[in-house]
């Protein structure tokens, strides 16, 4: 609720949201491609697989994708990430629709889906640096793509 009333009162805006998830989740996904379980790794693989499987369901490949970056935030094992990667849950449902439709291309779409499959496959084969460069790359995608937009 504190990221949406920052955003709704104009203290905030969507490019400060990416800045700070880009920091968090750089180093979530680092945590947990050394912390993950098993079992934690096969759920964000699930969810990734899942996005492609849905493709033609975006609105549950959105789920699925929040899904994947709470995944992630948990199996890093510092509740605090958990915590803060939840809280901007909201934020993400308002923005994803709009990062979505601005790629226009389905081969566009295809690719943000095959990096989050390639982001997972990181975390599981316990690769930091590949599952940090991978969410660069991702963050950098979407900053992009809601550039495009005129979000931020």
């Amino acid at each position: 609720m504190m990221m949406a009333h920052g955003v709704i009162t104009d203290q905030i805006g969507v490019q400060h949201i990416f800045d700070a998830r880009r920091t968090i989740e750089g180093r979530t996904v680092a945590l947990a491609s050394l912390r993950r379980t098993d079992a934690e790794a096969r759920e964000i693989l699930t969810h990734a697989r899942a996005m492609e499987q849905d493709f033609d369901e975006p609105s549950l490949v959105m789920e699925h994708d929040i899904a994947f970056h709470l995944a992630i935030a948990r199996a890093s094992r510092n509740p605090v990430f958990a915590l803060v990667v939840g809280a901007f849950r909201g934020v993400m449902r308002e923005t994803w629709p709009i990062g979505w439709r601005s790629r226009v291309r389905d081969e566009d779409r295809r690719a943000v889906v095959r990096l989050h499959v390639e982001l997972a496959e990181a975390i599981a084969a316990g690769d930091p640096r590949m599952a940090v460069d991978l969410m660069n790359r991702h963050f950098d995608d979407s900053t992009k793509a809601l550039l495009i937009a005129g979000l931020i």
